[in-house]
């Protein structure tokens, strides 16, 4: 069964919301988020990086939360919410997948990382606003590509609108203007499906 070491707010959301949708059996194990406990031997034997989260299945260790959920979806979800490998949705469905990881949870995550060093008075504007300008150019491409669409693909639902959301969750209160009207339509019908609403629950 997939075990997958977790702590809130982190990528892992993206491995719950997967398994929420396939209906998988899978548990979570909460992880202590301190810097202490991360770079512990005991973590750093799971995660070499001292980053949350990994996945564990049987023998397997990873940890890449996109690797995760390419892995769940060849073993686990028998053609589900993915197109049919080698085809020109596959290839799409790969490049969004990717591009909420690679580059657009970035800059996201580099907001979260310079506030926890430079907290409080101690933040540097320029790098926070660098930041946020990268997101909203993020943001504009979603919003030009669901121009004429439902989900990121098409019609019907995949894990790229799972990893794809979870990035716009991340995105939503970073900042300082509000998601064009396409993208908070999107956002407002990925959030409300059950599976995303039972994810919550685990992410607690």
């Amino acid at each position: 069964m997939i075990t997958l070491y977790h702590s809130k707010g982190t990528r892992g959301f993206r491995v719950i919301w997967l398994c929420e949708e396939l209906n998988i059996e899978y548990e979570v194990q909460k992880v202590d988020f301190s810097k202490a406990y991360r770079f512990s031997e005991q973590w750093l034997k799971i995660n070499p990086l001292g980053k949350v989260p990994s996945l564990r299945d049987d023998d397997l260790l990873l940890f890449e939360s996109c690797a995760m959920m390419q892995y769940i979806l060849e073993k686990y979800a028998g053609g589900r919410l993915q197109p049919v490998p080698g085809t020109k949705d596959y290839a799409y469905f790969l490049q969004w997948l990717w591009f909420s990881e690679a580059t657009f949870s970035r800059p996201v995550g580099e907001i979260v990382n310079h506030r926890r060093e430079f907290p409080g008075e101690q933040e540097i504007p320029e790098v926070v606003e660098e930041m946020k300008s990268r997101i909203n150019k993020c943001v504009l491409v979603v919003d030009d590509a669901l121009k004429s669409k439902e989900f990121i693909l098409g019609k019907e639902f995949t894990a790229a609108d799972v990893s794809l959301g979870y990035s716009l969750m991340g995105a939503r209160n970073k900042l300082d203007n509000d998601f064009p009207k396409r993208v908070s339509e999107y956002w407002e019908s990925i959030s409300s499906r059950g599976a995303f609403l039972e994810a919550q629950k685990r992410n607690e």
